[in-house]
């Protein structure tokens, strides 16, 4: 396994990020704990969750990812201490005011739960899972603050947040003596560059580490076109992920070609591709099984040489940073 530093911290983590989102919905409690076992012993020591992954489908069950989690670390063996533990709020757990969002109550509120859930005394990064335009950041900082004082808390990131929010974050809390946000996380893929124009700059000039979600794109940059001529494809054929496979079908085709001249999985190449980005830090990757999280670390042998990133920006285009992408 490789290892980096979390943005400007001195924090160590894997190269890839376990993402947990699966566990409860799609993949059950001894599976999970088994896929957690495995990352330990492939090297990934950075896991991420939320306090509202678990929820079925009829939106019943939120935080039942980070109790699956709470029961793993609680077999001992060294889990907690060896894993860095990423968790987030904002999102509502329940119908009532000030169960969701960002408000000083509700932080802390959400920070209490997460912490009973996971059965354990602190969380190594608490994420915003979005922005919340409605609560002014000296109140946000003020309660992360004291969640750090109170040794609740190590460090603090964002997820979904634009350039912009970054800026406005970091800003302020330059002006407390707060060393701010250290990570932010992004949907960033070969089909979704969009970070590129001012997300991956800002990220870059405050030191932030980027930890990109959906590396796969729903499974369209896994070889989701030979599953479909081979008939095991299992997941992602519905809503969002159906509309962008047929929108990007010759796309996706001419990249699952390039991918079979490499001589490399289409999966394994999406993720080698993201390493190779500025300012990542580690792509989360959702493993269902043991076996697709190997598939993840072997991502971390192929090194891709300028004219192979040449050729995926020539099929899945990026950005240059703003405003030069759309101004002179």
């Amino acid at each position: 396994m490789e290892y980096t530093h979390l943005g400007r911290t001195g924090l160590t983590v894997s190269r890839l990020c376990l993402g947990t989102m699966n566990f409860g919905p799609h993949t059950e409690e001894a599976d999970a704990h088994a896929i957690m076992d495995t990352a330990h012993e492939r090297g990934i020591n950075f896991f991420d969750t939320a306090n509202t992954y678990g929820r079925d489908s009829e939106g019943r069950q939120q935080g039942r990812t980070e109790e699956i989690i709470g029961r793993w670390f609680a077999r001992g063996g060294g889990r907690r201490e060896r894993t860095v533990l990423a968790t987030k709020a904002y999102g509502n757990t329940s119908d009532w005011p000030n169960d969701g969002k960002l408000s000083a109550l509700a932080i802390r509120k959400a920070v209490e739960a997460s912490l009973r859930r996971l059965q354990t005394d602190h969380i190594d990064v608490y994420q915003m899972h979005h922005i919340d335009r409605d609560t002014p950041w000296e109140e946000i900082w003020q309660a992360m603050e004291v969640l750090v004082a109170q040794g609740k808390v190590i460090y603090v990131g964002s997820s979904n947040f634009a350039g912009w929010h970054i800026a406005q974050a970091q800003e302020a809390a330059r002006s407390r003596n707060f060393l701010g946000l250290v990570s932010e996380q992004s949907l960033y893929n070969l089909l979704d560059r969009t970070v590129e124009l001012e997300v991956v700059p800002a990220v870059r000039h405050y030191g932030l580490g980027l930890i990109p979600w959906s590396p796969l794109r729903s499974g369209l940059l896994g070889g989701v076109l030979r599953k479909e001529r081979e008939g095991t494809r299992v997941r992602g054929a519905m809503g969002l992920a159906s509309e962008l496979l047929d929108k990007h079908r010759d796309r996706i085709q001419a990249y699952e070609d390039f991918a079979d001249e490499l001589g490399a999985d289409p999966a394994e190449l999406a993720l080698a591709w993201l390493l190779s980005r500025p300012a990542v830090t580690a792509p989360i990757v959702g493993p269902r099984t043991p076996a697709h999280l190997d598939a993840a670390v072997r991502a971390l042998d192929l090194t891709l040489d300028q004219k192979t990133l040449d050729r995926l920006d020539e099929i899945f285009p990026g950005h240059r940073p703003a405003p030069e992408d759309y101004a002179w």
